[in-house]
């Protein structure tokens, strides 16, 4: 692995960077180096979208992927080979505004202006990927970016305008113009080699292949990982953690791949939350919603499958739906593989069955079969872009009316994702009806004592614990074969 610069495009721009600390975020970078000071701080934390840019990549197989990320949280070296676009490369004047900028204007989109430039770029980066911008598309696409105004309406006035106004003839010449220009100078950035920057004591890493990774890792297991960063850059931004020697995840393709056959899904542990959203909801159309209400647009487009596995919070909203559906990790430490039940990876709170150097290598979700209805429901506060208080996924296999096998977990009602063993054990071999769901919510008491905090009292959770395995009694009743979610696009 070479010692090399940190190479990548700023609004067209090529730029190296030999002697950077390796998490910096591209936030600081932008304001405090290069002066761009449109994108804006608000909470440093990936909430916000006030630092919202477009991060433009090119694919194994030579197309451009774009994304609205949160550069608040973003460090340089994960940018190597890809191009960054912030909100001064639209226009600085109004004379030749966007059509994005000039939509917000005639829109009285903009009300104090410290939020607009994210929200210009999240609209900009929609625009580019020719999204429609309809109201349901354009609430999704919008829900990472945060006005204390309150000017919601106009700025979704603007967005079904920008959506309208891009297909016309002009608009759809920029655009392809656009595309074509960035492909081409992403494919000549594009390099296959690994990438190691020193600073100042500190060391990071970004290897080009698994095998590459492997070995790194056992050589160095006390290294941070780090996938999408939407928690470890809070390590950093908030907590003000010193990192001395991180690998990044997000250039090792292998970790990127998705792969469908008979039995079932596999994904790479960095598939993004994105990435992942559409094939998983055309297998199980409520996991697909539990993804689509994770985080934001940005937190999705950065945040991974592997990363919300692997840091093992008891309030990850992937954990107890695998679980549910009986998935397996494979697990990689140097040339070594192991593969374990999702369940049997959680310990107790804060550790996992994973050995000094050994990393998440893929996850593999069977197949639905032709009885299995997946039930996943999320609690919290706000439907967007909240953390859970509780989540509760049941799949739960009936056959003649009766309950033939049960996998349940939670998340939010112990110090790790956990199954229900007791309620499981209440509805096995007992008819499908209202008297053993009764009878079964009494069991969530054996399988969990849940804490208060400022999410939730331990005494909503258990309720609202039990309130969701009748809600999914009473939801299967009325729908017996089927979700209650058609197909992931019946939300918007």
């Amino acid at each position: 692995m070479s010692d090399q610069a940190i190479t990548f495009l700023l609004n067209g721009e090529k730029k190296t960077l030999e002697a950077v600390s390796p998490t910096k975020t591209l936030l600081q970078f932008l304001r405090e180096d290069e002066l761009l000071c449109g994108t804006k701080e608000g909470c440093a934390e990936g909430d916000c979208g006030a630092c919202t840019v477009m991060v433009s990549s090119l694919s194994s197989d030579g197309t451009v992927k774009r994304e609205a990320i949160n550069s608040c949280i973003r460090f340089l070296p994960s940018l190597d080979g890809a191009a960054v676009t912030t909100v001064e490369a639209l226009s600085t004047n109004r004379q030749n505004a966007h059509l994005v900028q000039q939509s917000m204007i005639e829109a009285h989109g903009s009300q104090c202006g410290f939020c607009t430039p994210g929200f210009i770029m999240s609209l900009y980066t929609g625009y580019r990927n020719r999204v429609s911008l309809r109201y349901r598309e354009a609430c999704d696409l919008l829900a990472g970016n945060l006005c204390r105004c309150t000017g919601y309406g106009p700025i979704l006035k603007a967005a079904e305008n920008i959506g309208i106004q891009s297909q016309s003839g002009d608009q759809k010449a920029e655009q392809e113009a656009l595309d074509k220009n960035e492909q081409l100078a992403l494919a000549e950035l594009r390099q296959d080699s690994s990438l190691t920057v020193k600073y100042a004591g500190h060391r990071a890493y970004v290897p080009r292949s698994i095998d590459e990774l492997a070995a790194l890792y056992h050589a160095q297991p006390e290294a941070t990982l780090i996938a999408g960063a939407t928690d470890v850059g809070l390590w950093v931004t908030k907590q003000l953690r010193d990192l001395p020697v991180v690998i990044f995840l997000g250039k090792v393709t292998e970790l990127m791949t998705i792969e469908k056959n008979s039995e079932a899904l596999t994904l790479g542990a960095g598939v993004s939350y994105a990435d992942a959203h559409k094939v998983i909801a055309d297998l199980y159309p409520d996991f697909g919603e539990l993804i689509r209400r994770i985080g934001s647009e940005q937190v999705r487009n950065a945040g991974t499958i592997g990363g919300n596995i692997a840091n093992g919070s008891p309030i990850g909203d992937t954990p107890p739906a695998l679980i549910a559906l009986g998935a397996k990790l494979v697990l990689r430490n140097g040339s070594a593989r192991r593969t374990i039940p999702i369940e049997d990876f959680y310990i107790d709170y804060g550790k996992q069955d994973r050995a000094p150097g050994e990393f998440l290598e893929s996850i593999h979700i069977p197949n639905p079969g032709s009885k299995d209805v997946l039930g996943c429901y999320k609690i919290s506060k706000r439907f967007d872009q909240d953390i859970s208080a509780l989540v509760g996924c049941f799949n739960i296999r009936i056959d003649k009316g009766m309950v033939v096998e049960a996998r349940i977990a939670f998340g939010g009602m112990a110090g790790i994702p956990k199954r229900a063993s007791a309620t499981e054990k209440a509805l096995l071999s007992r008819p499908w009806e209202e008297k053993t769901i009764h009878a079964a919510m009494g069991a969530i008491d054996m399988d969990f004592q849940p804490l208060t905090d400022v999410r939730a009292s331990k005494e909503y959770r258990l309720q609202a614990a039990k309130n969701l395995l009748l809600k999914y009694f009473l939801e299967r009743k009325s729908q017996p074969d089927s979700s209650r979610i058609v197909g992931y696009k019946s939300v918007f």
